[in-house]
């Protein structure tokens, strides 16, 4: 009770709570006390439910950092469903994991070697991988701290890192049997190369800028078989000069009138004079440039289709650009130049030779350019030996669907929802425009791709794609049967592609079933001004300063109250300075309960109750069942605002003060009514709460024990109490 004589402090509480919890063996779902009842699940708003398991796999956070406020997003959105559904009786599994996050934590471990000076490229690969080894290693216990710091009420006996043996054993088994289907292949494609990091990325990992370039017209000489035709040149739109060396053939559309003699005819490639033929493609826009194309199938993703449509016609790839940015041997005098140098020196050249009119030049041409999502640099397309793609859209050998058939089925017949349903519609969007994926990537750090010809690792999207099955998997006996399907998959939109598709793909070929039932989609965090936070812009906000300053509480639930799902929520101090506010009047107004109540104890039965008594009781039963609705709903920004708004206004602000002159009445039976409903009121407030605001409803439910208020029925910690009916 002393501790109530002052204003709520959350660093005293917090940690010692945790704690608490933690030595209770409750985050275990094999060790809550109702976990070998056959049944106690109950909600009024759910019908016909199955099984009472509930299972969330934690999108497992990069172990190459601190955490930010988008994992407190998650976290405590996450923390929500697990603590409402224990509340409910259901057999709740959270897993939490680290990720080592390959290339991302690559970049960050390179950022660390530039401050010391020293280069990845210079380092023994054994070494620079024990190295980031320990460094990944040292950071993942720190972010273990931080997310118990926000309340995350996971089981750590089930902890994973993607780096471990079994887990690494699952990844080569998916790899293995995509072999033996016959949707993996290896050999020499065009990649996305990232000359920085000198790695190649994926599709979902390049990020389009629109940059203002010269597009600049050259014309190539023709060699016609028809003497007669009075053409000498045809002239082509370009903005990369640098690989015309490159060029294998030049293309039009069969429908465009101009060229329709040209088909079939030979032209000249103006920098080696080679003989390149002129074909006819579809893909070629007649509304750009000329209506003429030069084909670079090394340097260009759809050049590079092309060329597989006309292999019998073309010759194949020419690579002219190495993957420092430099132009090579095949580039003839342009050797050794980086590709804006060579790019004017060959445009000062087709001027001299008369094959560019400088007076065409398009000084204000904008595209859109390929940009490394991590470094901003410019992508430079390139063919790379012994590259390893996964198949999207083929058949396995052993029959069934695609990988992308089997996702998009699994959404259309509503095995897999998402929240906000108009993600579906984006969904489909993506899968529809899929491409073969590169799963190889040119560093050191993450699962080695098993192939003694590469030293490659894989996507890290393809270990973390399997997540939700090989985290159960590799984990206690019968998990992956009583858990999966899982129950939710949260995450933020941003990595609908990266992440969720792949895990929805993946998931249901290895295991024959959907990896969650539920994608629940959140935004991304930004400031009172709606801005993106960031560090440049001065306006990011530290989750574990900010716990340190006004608890985990008011964090969470500044985080949770107006975030509706898929948008983007916003977050500024005042904001959660507002709710440490409401923690301390949840405060005040159980001291003012355990004043009042010290003799409440010695009640044998239930007192009388007046009408107003009953309305008040009525309608607290009222706000619990739309509480529960909201929250079976995944509508946890409604449901908080509405538990926050009857508290303060309602339990505080009335029922409070009305029952001040009961309390004071020498008439026992008043006083003991007063009593009744206030008691009966919080705790049931509490219950409701804790989902949102663990710690403090947790301290406040120990108190209450210690002083004899809760009925002796009730659980001995708040986190395995009864929800509300």
């Amino acid at each position: 009770m002393k501790d109530f004589n002052k204003p709520y402090n959350p660093q005293e509480t917090e940690q010692k709570i945790y704690q608490l919890w933690e030595e209770s063996g409750y985050f275990d779902p094999d060790n809550l006390p109702f976990s070998k009842l056959k049944t106690r699940v109950y909600s009024p708003s759910v019908k016909n439910l199955k099984t009472k398991n509930f299972c969330v796999i934690m999108p497992p956070p990069n172990a190459n950092g601190s955490l930010h406020t988008g994992h407190a997003v998650f976290v405590a959105l996450q923390d929500i469903m697990i603590r409402y559904k224990r509340m409910q009786g259901y057999k709740t599994l959270w897993l939490p994991g680290a990720d080592h996050a390959g290339f991302e934590t690559q970049v960050v471990y390179d950022k660390k070697l530039e401050k010391e000076g020293r280069s990845r490229f210079k380092i023994p690969p054994a070494q620079l991988y024990q190295e980031i080894l320990e460094f990944t290693l040292a950071n993942k216990k720190i972010m273990e701290g931080q997310v118990r710091r926000l309340g995350a009420s996971c089981d750590w006996s089930r902890e994973k890192f993607t780096l471990d043996e079994d887990i690494i054993k699952i990844v080569y088994q998916t790899f293995e049997k995509l072999k033996n289907d016959g949707l993996v292949y290896q050999g020499q494609r065009i990649v996305n190369w990232c000359v920085k990091h000198q790695t190649s990325l994926s599709d979902v990992e390049i990020k389009y800028k629109e940059e203002s370039a010269l597009l600049y017209f050259i014309k190539y000489p023709l060699k016609l078989k028809a003497q007669n035709s009075k053409l000498k040149t045809i002239e082509v739109a370009t903005v990369r000069l640098e690989t015309i060396p490159g060029d294998t053939a030049l293309a039009v559309n069969p429908k465009d009138p101009r060229y329709k003699d040209l088909i079939g005819q030979t032209a000249i490639e103006p920098i080696t004079n080679a003989e390149i033929k002129i074909i006819s493609d579809q893909a070629v826009d007649m509304e750009f440039g000329t209506g003429v194309v030069k084909i670079t199938p090394a340097h260009d993703a759809l050049d590079f289709e092309i060329w597989q449509r006309h292999k019998e016609e073309i010759p194949g790839p020419k690579q002219v650009i190495d993957k420092f940015s430099r132009l090579n041997e095949l580039a003839g005098p342009y050797k050794g130049m980086k590709i804006k140098e060579a790019r004017e020196k060959i445009a000062q050249d087709m001027e001299t030779k008369g094959l560019l009119d400088p007076a065409k030049i398009d000084y204000n041409y904008k595209h859109n350019i390929a940009t490394c999502y991590k470094c901003g640099s410019a992508i430079e397309p390139l063919i790379l030996d012994n590259q390893w793609f996964v198949k999207m859209t083929a058949k396995p050998k052993s029959g069934g669907y695609s990988l992308r058939d089997l996702a998009t089925r699994a959404v259309k017949k509503g095995e897999i929802k998402f929240i906000p349903k108009r993600f579906e519609k984006v969904f489909f969007h993506w899968m529809k425009n899929l491409r073969d994926w590169n799963i190889s990537r040119q560093i050191i750090w993450g699962i080695k791709i098993p192939d003694e010809n590469t030293t490659d690792v894989f996507d890290t999207w393809f270990s973390s794609g399997q997540w939700p099955f090989a985290a159960l998997m590799a984990n206690k006996k019968d998990d992956f049967k009583n858990f999966y399907p899982t129950s939710v998959m949260e995450t933020g939109w941003d990595i609908l592609f990266f992440w969720v598709a792949r895990m929805i793909m993946l998931g249901i070929y290895a295991t024959g079933k959907a990896p969650f039932k539920n994608v629940y989609l959140h935004g991304l965090v930004r400031d009172k001004d709606r801005q993106k936070m960031s560090k440049s812009k001065g306006n990011v906000i530290d989750p574990l300063g900010t716990i340190d300053i006004y608890g985990a509480d008011a964090l969470r639930l500044a985080l949770i109250i107006g975030n509706t799902p898929g948008n983007d929520p916003i977050i500024y101090e005042e904001k959660i300075r507002g709710y440490r506010n409401f923690a301390n009047k949840i405060w005040q107004a159980t001291r003012f309960v355990l004043m009042n109540a010290r003799d409440y104890g010695k009640i044998n039965k239930k007192p009388a109750l007046t009408a107003k008594d009953k309305k008040d009781l009525a309608n607290l039963e009222k706000l619990a069942k739309e509480t529960t609705k909201l929250m079976d709903n995944f509508k946890f920004y409604r449901a908080s605002e509405k538990i926050y708004h009857y508290f303060w206004h309602t339990y505080a602000d009335k029922i409070i003060e009305s029952a001040k002159p009961r309390l004071k009445n020498p008439n026992s039976k008043e006083r003991q009514a007063a009593q009744y409903v206030l008691i009966e009121t919080l705790q049931t407030l509490l219950k409701l709460l804790h989902p949102f605001m663990p710690f403090i409803t947790e301290r406040i439910w120990q108190e209450l024990i210690a002083t004899g208020l809760i009925d002796k029925k009730s659980k001995e910690l708040l986190m395995v109490s009864e929800w509300p009916k």
